[in-house]
């Protein structure tokens, strides 16, 4: 199994419309075949720069390669992560 994390800062102000439309396009994602356990978070720690994060489990490689290429995917990093996407850090863990 293998769990991608993203965690990120956007270039808009906490609470704008701007976030909200963000966050709602990432939910997204998890429609996308082989997303399983897919989850978006609010950062609370004061110890990092990163406000959100975003995670989700793939049965195996080629359930994440699958997502990768997959063109709702490639739309959104395109589209909506490029524009809006201030810094990020992405971790990827083989369970």
């Amino acid at each position: 199994m293998i769990r991608h994390s993203v965690v990120l800062k956007l270039k808009h102000k906490a609470g704008s419309s701007a976030e909200k439309e963000f966050l709602d396009e990432a939910w997204k994602l998890k429609s996308i075949p082989g997303v399983m356990k897919f989850e978006v978070m609010k950062e609370i720690s004061s110890g990092n720069p990163y406000e959100f994060g975003i995670s989700m489990e793939f049965e195996d490689q080629q359930g994440y390669d699958f997502y990768s290429n997959h063109p709702d995917h490639t739309r959104f990093v395109e589209k909506v992560w490029i524009p809006n996407v201030e810094v990020f850090m992405e971790i990827d863990y083989l369970l």
